[in-house]
């Protein structure tokens, strides 16, 4: 079985490469999949020899830079934040507290943010833009329905739900993964509805369907708090666009009274303690590293480097069931712990970037928020094909990333590959949008210059000046 998987998994690598000789972008669309799914780490002997991301990558930028066509890219506000933010990471690279432990994660970082730059500069046309939505979405697929599958065979548990792999990082960790599983769903619907390459039918929404099903079991097999939380915010959100609200509501109600029943015991009991901090050690710890950071920064307003929060001590208090003779007994205990890793991407950026690293961030997410919002209300009337699907583009990208937002402020995911992509589709967007309304206003502009001629003609009586 192993030598068959790695020859699947080498044979579908080799066959995008192949292809990107022909058409360079799908050497893009090949990282894309290298960076979400991380083939190298499923292989046992073929992959895991060679540096396919590194391979990728400068396969990507190669093939732009040299082979691919450029007309219609343009280097955008948003681009130009992360470029800031890339150079500013790098500064604190150099002065960081433990330059080892930083170097580490600026071996990824700066990959992901150079690669949020690039991405939008090789989507000049819808149909590419689709192209990379459908690839983001298969290929978190693949891992959403691995995990999706076994929730359903064995009901998964907390840290313990493998997913392709036996792993606990990055997109395989199960705070990651619940909420990335979440907040790819509104783009899985629109890639079914809109799409072009599988045009809409029976099929791809049968497919989306199952997929999303799968998504929102990766909160229960991962048995993370954040991913409910999620969960919530999606159904808040799809209000939004439901015509009979509460109807949606009330059938809401009763597939959450519905499937209580078939959660896991350890699930609910886990989900339980999201009312009382007090009462389980992770959430006490999160508001002790968070009160921690906020003092660091007092004294460091530019950060420490990346995992600056390595220096960290603090004690706290928590509450402890404890069994004694047959009765139980709350006790609470003084707990003091070392190098506790930040669990939200805001803290994660005031620690390590400071308060420059954490205003440039949250500027990059809120114009992405506030230019979806602004493709939204213009398309909202319109009746053109083009213009409806754009404005389910921007709905969708905006919704997920309000749900990562959301998801950040317990996880580390500052620097989440997979969001800043969806970043990337946001800029993408906005420039395809930003070209057509300029081309419409250059029309105009010329049929006013014409209605002016012809009406200048006809007052001077030359009918022979005069359009026919």
């Amino acid at each position: 079985m192993a030598p068959m998987l790695d020859l699947a998994l080498f044979g579908f690598f080799a066959i995008l490469m192949l292809l990107g000789l022909r058409r360079p972008f799908i050497w893009v669309l090949a990282y894309l999949y290298v960076d979400i799914v991380a083939p190298q780490k499923i292989g046992w002997s073929i992959l895991p020899s060679l540096p396919v991301s590194l391979i990728a990558f400068l396969a990507a930028f190669g093939g732009w830079l040299l082979l691919d066509n450029k007309k219609g890219g343009c280097f955008t506000f948003r681009q130009a934040l992360i470029l800031v933010l890339l150079l500013y990471c790098g500064m604190t690279t150099i002065m960081a507290d433990f330059p080892e432990a930083a170097q580490t994660k600026w071996s990824w970082v700066w990959k992901a943010l150079l690669f949020a730059i690039f991405l939008p500069l090789t989507l000049r046309t819808r149909l590419r833009l689709e192209a990379a939505a459908l690839f983001m979405v298969l290929s978190a697929g693949s891992i959403i329905i691995s995990g999706g599958i076994k929730t359903l065979l064995s009901g998964g548990g907390y840290g313990t739900l493998a997913a392709l792999v036996q792993e606990n990082s990055g997109l395989y960790e199960g705070s990651t993964l619940s909420t990335v599983a979440i907040a790819i769903i509104p783009l899985t619907i629109w890639v079914a509805r809109n799409g072009t390459i599988f045009p809409a039918s029976r099929w791809t929404m049968g497919f989306a369907l199952a997929l999303c099903f799968a998504a929102l079991l990766i909160p229960i097999g991962t048995q993370t708090r954040t991913g409910l939380l999620c969960i919530g915010l999606l159904a808040a959100l799809t209000l939004r666009s439901v015509k009979y609200k509460f109807v949606y509501m009330g059938l809401g109600a009763l597939a959450l009274l519905a499937a209580i029943p078939f959660l896991p015991a350890s699930y609910t009991e886990r989900m339980s303690t999201i009312s009382n901090h007090q009462a389980d050690q992770s959430a006490s710890t999160r508001l002790a590293v968070w009160q921690w950071t906020v003092d660091y920064a007092k004294e460091n307003p530019l950060g420490g480097g990346f995992d600056a929060f390595l220096g960290n001590s603090f004690t706290y208090s928590t509450r402890v069931v404890v069994d004694e003779g047959g009765s139980r007994e709350v006790r609470t205990e003084q707990i003091t712990e070392e190098a506790r890793a930040y669990h939200s991407a805001y803290f994660e950026m005031l620690g390590e970037q400071g308060w420059p690293g954490l205003f440039l961030w949250l500027w990059l997410q809120g114009l992405g928020l506030w230019q979806m919002e602004r493709i939204r209300r213009r398309y909202r009337t319109s009746d053109d094909p083009q213009e409806k699907s754009w404005r389910g583009l921007a709905t969708a990208l905006q919704h997920g990333q309000l749900i990562y937002l959301l998801g950040a402020l317990f996880i580390g995911i500052a620097y989440q590959p997979f969001v800043f992509m969806l970043i990337g589709l946001q800029i993408g967007l906005m420039t395809l949008v930003s070209r057509r309304i300029t081309a419409r206003k250059e029309e105009d502009r010329k049929e006013r210059l014409a209605s002016r001629r012809a009406a200048n003609a006809g007052m001077s009586g030359d009918p022979d000046s005069a359009p026919a």
